[in-house]
């Protein structure tokens, strides 16, 4: 039984390996209801490993993973954790021979969603994405993809939701919007994201907590002021150049 203000995601010593590269390395974690989670970090750091590690598309090479208590590496407790979790990513591929609303509805009935209609069409207006709703897929621009997978990510309410450089071909305004967005769900339904961006100011405004990674490895944790102080810098962006070019010294 999951308490009230329990973990909902679990990682312990999470490790991946590919040949003799060492991509994740031991990273520790915990991420709980109605909390952004930031992973900050360069390139190459590890960010999208982990979060293919969690959607099950990876698998680890040591360390656990537990989601709502549950183990992702069985059958049967990973077909009842993907129920309750959704993800967003600009590299993942939508159909692209279906109209924007056939996409969607194949989502939705994949998630079981009831009353799919009315809730597609309140992520249509969500993410505006009304004007382009019986284009196919593969016409969209890159922004119009983007909104599209966010549409994606929450057409099952899901209680954890990951999100890999989410805004990253929004247009400044929709991305303000789509960040408010995510910030007023968190509370009103206590919904839990892990969230990756290069966009220091985006992580600094969103992220109750960060963790930076570097080389697969966490060297630092805290809120973004936590960060901020302990590294004496103006901002999360300041923070970052330090960081990083600290540990490539």
């Amino acid at each position: 039984m999951r308490g009230k203000d329990a973990a909902l995601l679990q990682v312990i010593n999470l490790s991946k390996s590919f040949n003799s590269f060492q991509a994740v390395k031991n990273v520790s974690f915990e991420l709980y209801p109605g909390e952004i989670l930031g992973l900050l970090g360069p390139n190459g750091a590890g960010k999208t490993t982990i979060i293919h590690m969690l959607l099950g598309l990876t698998s680890p090479s040591s360390g656990e993973i537990r989601i709502f208590g549950l183990d992702p590496s069985k059958a049967r407790e990973r077909e009842k954790i993907l129920n309750l979790m959704n993800f967003s990513s600009t590299y993942v591929a939508m159909p692209y021979s279906l109209k924007v609303r056939e996409a969607l509805m194949v989502f939705a009935r994949l998630y079981g969603v009831k009353n799919a209609r009315q809730k597609i069409d309140a992520l249509l207006g969500q993410f505006e994405l009304e004007e382009v709703v019986d284009r196919p897929v593969r016409a969209l621009s890159s922004g119009q993809m983007t909104r599209l997978n966010l549409a994606k990510a929450f057409i099952n309410d899901p209680e954890i939701l990951l999100l890999d450089e989410p805004t990253a071909s929004l247009d400044p305004d929709i991305a303000d919007r789509t960040r408010k967005y995510l910030i007023e769900v968190k509370k009103k339904r206590k919904m839990a994201i892990l969230y990756t961006s290069h966009n220091m100011q985006e992580m600094e405004e969103i992220s109750d907590r960060l963790l930076f990674l570097h080389h697969g490895e966490i060297i630092a944790r805290g809120t973004p002021e936590e960060l901020i102080s302990r590294f004496r810098g103006e901002d999360l962006e300041d923070v970052f150049l330090k960081v990083a070019r600290e540990v490539r010294a």
